[in-house]
């Protein structure tokens, strides 16, 4: 159509616009967002591999275990025949962050271990980064499944797919880090470790830990009101969006969906159909109602019925979300014009209906009346554009007013259509996924709880993930980012990814505080060694994902900016909050 109408654009305005166009065009730019976002962000994490590094190996390696994760991730979608949809359109950018994550916690380790023993060599390197490091990536591994985990318990397909397949994601990057890091290494020299002078990162990280050293106190209390404003900005969190605001105002299905909602009546497609009375046809013949045609025999088709019709389209035309209104009753309006606008009785009623062509009556009558009259459908046509469109709050209130204002009962009433199915949708996410992050935090709680055997560590290492997962929804509730089939994941994100750092952090610092005896000096020890690991992986992720803030499909900018937004805070927490905790802990003992 798009080619046709081409052709004849230098003499017309042309618009192209509908549903269709909208499934069309959101397919379009996922499709285009996988091509060149993935490609562009495996080329930003190539630049940050080599900036933090700077050895080649720490570069193709990564880079390696990266693309094999991502091809194994590919190919079980085309295997298990998922088709990939808008929901898991970022699936290989999170194979990318999850994967790289890993592995750069078995680089810096691998590191830090040569540069306190520089004489050691390959094997024992190997075998010692992989035995510190196997446990807690495990628990991080299974504890970013949990998370993605969550989504299972949605009732929506797509998004239930989305959270299978990151499940079998991130244990297939598990297994092919711990897999490929070792042998990748094996087959060369350990090689000169390499000391950077003026290392930025050691810098960064050092500073947050006198700064939490200095001021842990004022740090938890800040953190406190952080929590705070961002529980009340979840409170304001909403499902409510507009196909419109899906797209830029530059794109070609904005502006027609503009146009087709200012000129032409609506974009979203909305029926509502209502039955005949419970009970009604059960004594028809005992009153010889048969013999006086469909009039007699139906509930609605007659000219009793055909005024209230006449009265619900109009209040359906004049509510300010709707626009065009097609109905039996445009049929008879149509019919009593031609009639010189004398309505039609019964008999005649009855006559024309057994007399009209089959082909004018499947036009005129079949796509707003069943066969025998006893239900009707009202085709309504909502403006997507519509500044203060709330669909629930519209499905509610057309269902309560078509009760009480014309006296049906609630059984008779039914709506259907693209508004009332995505409506659906976004309620059933809202209900099933946000209201289960208690779930997925108890769940974690007691994983972290077993792995290290602590009640208080357990506590402690869920409440920056708690933090960040808060703080992003908080945030959207603020400034009026809805949730949709896209941003509903960036919870589950943020606590997978996010409880990821309080693992390593804490696995590294007991065995800091076990060698020191102090928290002072293991916290330090902490943040020069996986305190790197997690600004690497917090800084790659941001930039990274923050090229998703090109595409023309607004889901994919709010995910990409939010994602990457979520693992800052997770970081800056686990550097900050999570040590100043773990002071407490100590000093209460």
């Amino acid at each position: 159509m798009r080619r046709i109408l081409d052709g004849y654009r230098d003499n017309a305005t042309i618009r192209l616009g509908g549903v269709s166009m909208i499934a069309s065009d959101m397919v379009d730019f996922v499709a285009s967002d996988i091509r060149v976002f993935g490609a562009g962000i495996a080329v930003f994490l190539l630049i940050l591999l080599t900036l933090a590094f700077r050895q080649l190996r720490w570069v193709l390696l990564p880079a390696a275990i990266c693309v094999l994760a991502s091809v194994y991730m590919t190919g079980l979608l085309g295997l298990m025949e998922w088709p990939v949809t808008v929901v898991s359109s970022n699936f290989i950018s999170l194979t990318l962050v999850i994967t790289l994550a890993m592995v750069v916690h078995l680089i810096v380790r691998y590191r830090e271990l040569q540069a306190e023993k520089p004489d050691a060599d390959q094997r024992w390197l190997i075998t010692e980064t992989i035995r510190s490091k196997f446990l807690p990536s495990v628990y991080t591994a299974l504890t970013t499944m949990v998370s993605f985990g969550s989504l299972l318990v949605s009732d929506i397909k797509p998004v239930m797919d989305f959270g299978l397949m990151m499940l079998w994601g991130v244990g297939g990057a598990f297994v092919i880090a711990f897999l490929l890091f070792p042998a990748g290494l094996a087959t060369s020299s350990a090689g000169m470790a390499i000391a950077n002078k003026n290392d930025f990162t050691a810098g960064f990280t050092s500073a947050l830990a006198k700064l939490t050293d200095k001021h842990g106190s004022g740090l938890l209390l800040g953190y406190l009101l952080l929590m705070l404003v961002g529980g009340y900005g979840v409170t304001l969190l909403t499902v409510e969006n507009r196909f419109i605001d899906y797209f830029k105002p530059t794109t070609e299905i904005y502006q027609g969906m503009l146009q087709i909602d200012r000129e032409l009546g609506g974009t979203t497609p909305l029926d509502v159909i209502l039955d005949a009375e419970p009970g009604f046809g059960e004594d028809l013949d005992e009153y010889g109602m048969e013999g006086l045609g469909i009039t007699g025999t139906s509930y609605w088709f007659n000219s009793y019925q055909l005024a209230e019709i006449e009265a619900i389209h109009n209040y359906l035309d004049e509510l300010p979300e709707t626009g065009k209104v097609i109905s039996l009753h445009t049929t008879m309006a149509m019919l009593t014009q031609l009639n010189k606008d004398v309505p039609l009785d019964d008999f005649t009623l009855s006559v024309m209906y057994g007399r009209l062509p089959d082909n004018l009556k499947k036009q005129l009558l079949s796509p707003y009346m069943s066969e025998d009259g006893n239900q009707i459908r009202f085709s309504i046509r909502v403006v997507d554009s519509y500044p203060d469109l709330s669909r629930d709050e519209l499905l509610k209130r057309i269902h309560g007013d078509l009760i009480e204002k014309f006296s049906l009962q609630a059984e008779q009433v039914h709506e259907s259509g693209l508004l009332v199915l995505y409506n659906n949708v976004l309620q059933s996410l809202f209900k099933s996924q946000i209201l289960t992050l208690g779930t997925v935090f108890i769940a974690i709680f007691l994983m972290l709880w077993i792995l290290f055997r602590s009640f208080t560590l357990a506590v402690f290492g869920v409440l920056p993930t708690m933090l960040s997962a808060g703080l992003i929804l908080g945030l959207m509730g603020w400034i009026g980012i809805p949730l949709d089939i896209m941003t509903i994941t960036i919870a589950a994100i943020a606590i997978g990814i996010g409880v990821d750092n309080s693992i390593h952090y804490i696995h590294r610092y007991q065995e800091e505080r076990a060698a020191t005896g102090t928290h002072r000096e293991a916290m330090f020890n902490t943040h020069a060694s996986v305190g790197r690991a997690l600004y690497y992986t917090a800084i790659t992720i941001t930039i990274g994902f923050s090229i998703l803030a090109l595409s023309n499909f607004k889901p994919t900018i709010y995910f990409g900016l939010l994602t990457g937004l979520a693992m800052l805070i997770a970081m800056l927490a686990n550097l900050t909050l999570l040590p100043a905790l773990l002071a407490r802990r100590r000093l209460h003992a």
